[in-house]
């Protein structure tokens, strides 16, 4: 069934009462009365600061379509020292509303800094699965280590989740999740397995899909293990998108690009109620509230937060904001390989991968003292940085998708991090669905280029690529690549001291088996005020 997509002022009034932490009186909502569990998507915490974070769930019968009822279903929560709960840190009540397809984001702050947390949901007589959080340090505190693991890309019809159940062994402090969480595809090749549904395109398809993949038990787990810190990709609306325009339609797509923005916004809405984000994200678009009530869907993704002294973290957008890809065949939308030669639009300056208003942020943030303080400064994104030439000997071939085809955003970010004297700068992204690991140029043309920081571009959970045939010529062809895989499916590991980080590269060995295994394909180490990596 096909709904309407409510008004988004009223969507940002639920979103901010759902996230405030106060009592609700007991009429503001209804109880549970299902006798079915309602918590089968699970628990989530994200969006950490030093002193607050958000709690997430989403009331979900599956396979009853209106269980829940229209009104708005009254849910406690709680936040305790123990995973007993016998020592309280905070709790309150608040309600999921049908709008938001009941989901519940609990804004909760004044916690201690640095700390680790329990936390539960509570509606009628059903309890959700214990979750586990944590604080960040404060802004000026002096850290010993952080330990973040990073992933991408988990096509559900490619394989099993099994590498979130290996990472749960890892000892993380946080997740970084850098895109494509969901694809939007219907069974059009079964695969591993087959999804339900067919083409993602209203915004209960997209609902329906999120319950398809947060119904993986694996997923959930690590969900409910620590904090993670979320950006998206093309998958989470359509293949390709560039901002307002609409991507790639094969011939068995049904959508229209006339309709792309109502199908965006469907998307987008989406997203928030299956994420532990912030409220203001909905209502802190780029150019304001105002804006974003006029202009429909918009929602602010990009954001940085300090763990600590060690390292400051970067969240960025790097889709909802991006001008059309450049010079792709005959017009058509979406993505290609393209000859820069030929392409007169390559290098044209005004066209950005970020939007400008994103990267004026993202400059301001690093002229900030934190920025040269910081010991490591971790700008997250969804796709590879560095140059990558496709072609072998004379000439070149990019793909005009990432950013190789946003030559001139590029170069404005490295000329930022060079002439703001940022602290080592390390990138990590997502998308390729191969581990692609190197040195980032401040400029591709010269071989002699300094370095400006790292790069690590991790594997896909499940997603497939085209295997390691060419990954040697291609290595060849850009030697400020040291290390390349095109086959492993899985996730990385970076752990930051005051003195070094190092990044192991952990892969399985069949996504197609749930009892898969789990082995480390290669480890790296960069020293701090050295932008060379060494294997380990």
């Amino acid at each position: 069934m096909n709904q309407p997509l409510p008004d988004r002022r009223r969507l940002l009034q639920l979103a901010c009462a759902g996230a405030a932490t106060w009592c609700l009186p007991q009429s503001a909502s209804s109880q549970l009365r299902s006798s079915t569990n309602p918590f089968t998507l699970g628990v989530a915490s994200g969006s950490p600061t030093h002193d607050s974070l958000v709690l997430w769930t989403r009331l979900h019968v599956p396979g009853f379509f209106g269980a829940l009822g229209p009104e708005p279903v009254a849910v406690r929560w709680e936040m305790a020292h123990d995973e007993q709960f016998s020592r309280i840190v905070q709790s309150g009540r608040t309600s999921a509303s049908t709008e938001l397809a009941h989901s519940v984001h609990v804004e909760v702050t004044g916690l201690a800094a640095d700390r680790w947390y329990f936390y539960r949901f509570m509606a009628g007589d059903a309890v959700s699965p214990v979750g586990r959080t944590r604080t960040f340090p404060q802004p000026d505190a002096l850290v010993a280590r952080l330990r973040l693991g990073y992933a991408s890309c988990q096509k559900w019809e490619d394989g099993y989740f099994s590498a979130w159940r290996h990472m749960r062994g890892e000892n993380l402090d946080a997740v970084m999740f850098l895109g494509d969480y969901i694809y939007e595809y219907p069974a059009l090749n079964g695969r591993v397995r087959v999804p339900t549904g067919g083409w993602v395109l209203t915004l209960d398809d997209y609902r329906q899909r999120y319950a398809l993949y947060k119904g993986e038990a694996d997923l959930q787990a690590m969900h409910a293990a620590c904090p993670w810190l979320i950006t998206w990709d093309d998958h989470e609306v359509q293949n390709d998108y560039a901002g307002t325009q609409a991507g790639f339609s094969s011939a068995f797509d049904p959508s229209s690009p006339a309709d792309f923005l109502t199908r965006r916004a469907a998307a987008y809405q989406a997203y928030y109620e299956h994420m532990p984000i912030r409220a203001a994200a909905l209502g802190s678009a780029l150019g304001g509230l105002a804006n974003a009530l006029k202009f429909g869907a918009e929602m602010r993704i990009h954001s940085r937060v300090s763990f600590g002294r060690l390292a400051s973290l970067y969240l960025l957008d790097t889709r909802q904001h991006k001008d059309p890809q450049a010079c792709t065949r005959d017009g058509a939308l979406g993505s290609a390989m393209v000859d820069p030669a030929s392409c007169p639009a390559w290098q044209d300056p005004s066209r950005s991968l970020l939007g400008f208003k994103q990267e004026r942020w993202l400059h301001d943030e690093m002229a900030t003292p934190q920025a040269r303080l910081s010991g490591w400064n971790v700008l997250a994104q969804s796709s590879l940085f560095g140059q990558r030439d496709f072609k072998p000997g004379p000439g070149q071939t990019f793909w005009n998708d990432g950013w190789d085809g946003y030559t001139g955003a590029r170069t404005r970010l490295t000329q930022a991090l060079q002439q703001q004297a940022v602290a080592n700068p390390v990138f990590l992204g997502g998308d390729l669905h191969e581990n692609w690991v190197g040195h980032v140029k401040a400029d591709y043309t010269d071989p002699a280029s300094a370095s400006v920081g790292v790069e690590f571009c991790g594997t896909s959970i499940t997603s497939r690529s085209g295997g390691n045939a060419k990954t040697a010529q291609r290595l060849a062809e850009n030697p400020h690549f040291v290390f390349a895989d095109a086959q492993a499916k899985g996730y990385g590991v970076v752990e930051f001291t005051p003195t070094q980080l190092t990044t192991t590269l952990r892969v399985v060995d069949d996504v197609t088996r749930r009892d898969t295994r789990i082995e480390t394909l290669a480890s790296f180490t960069v020293q701090s005020g050295r932008t060379v990596i060494e294997r380990v």
